[in-house]
């Protein structure tokens, strides 16, 4: 999944890069908030945690922004201010929740994974396709019961293919939901790993499950 995170202290917003990376997240990061309502409004996100004091445009004010330009993209408002009436304000102003600073890097991944929850299905902790299984929670491949060992970044890659399972994905929807940049028509990246995923996937079975679609993109499908 790819989040955006509006933050202007550089500290911050790179402690909140660093921890989110290392739990698979694709991450882009605005330090004010005139920066923030460009990418917003240009890139797809499934979650955005906002600050609340940033320079050029105010997070409230780029909120309401956000929502009358019928962005529907969960939102997590991150901030100092701690009154009720700031929090009622924040919520009011189209925020999915709302969390104080200081705060422990595990209670916004839990926060993260209520909100994003509350947006969608819940989500699963076992993706399946056929015979292939991919444990969320564990990280761990199966393939007609045997372990498969994958980098984190091949486990990111498989996560999406099966959360987009029977649908076609093109490079540029992979690069920038699995890795934190936009893509570059001139890498080769997503082949190279489309390829690793192959050999450890469906190299000596019949059954293949990762099928190119020329012109388009990749499909992992039955």
């Amino acid at each position: 999944m790819r989040i955006l995170v509006v933050e202007d202290e550089r500290k911050v917003a790179s402690f909140i890069r660093k921890g989110l990376k290392e739990e698979g997240y694709a991450v882009d990061v605005a330090e004010d908030g005139e920066k923030g309502d460009f990418l917003a409004a240009t890139n797809d996100y499934d979650l955005i945690l906002l600050d609340v004091l940033l320079p050029k445009i105010d997070g409230i004010s780029l909120l309401k922004k956000i929502r009358l330009d019928n962005n529907s993209t969960p939102v997590i408002l991150l901030t100092a201010k701690d009154t009720v009436k700031d929090k009622v304000s924040g919520l009011d102003s189209g925020a999915d929740d709302y969390l104080t600073k200081p705060f422990a890097f595990a209670e916004l991944l839990a926060r993260i994974r209520s909100v994003l929850r509350k947006g969608n299905s819940p989500l699963p902790s076992t993706l399946c396709v056929a015979d292939l299984s991919l444990d969320l929670l564990g990280h761990k491949v199966m393939r007609d019961g045997q372990e498969i060992e994958v980098t984190a970044k091949e486990f990111a890659l498989l996560e999406f293919l099966m959360q987009h399972a029977g649908t076609v994905v093109t490079r540029t929807m992979i690069i920038e939901h699995v890795w934190d940049i936009h893509f570059d028509s001139f890498t080769n990246v997503v082949d190279v790993y489309i390829n690793y995923l192959r050999r450890k996937i469906d190299n000596g079975r019949e059954r293949k499950l990762i099928h190119t679609v020329h012109g388009r993109g990749y499909v992992l499908k039955d």
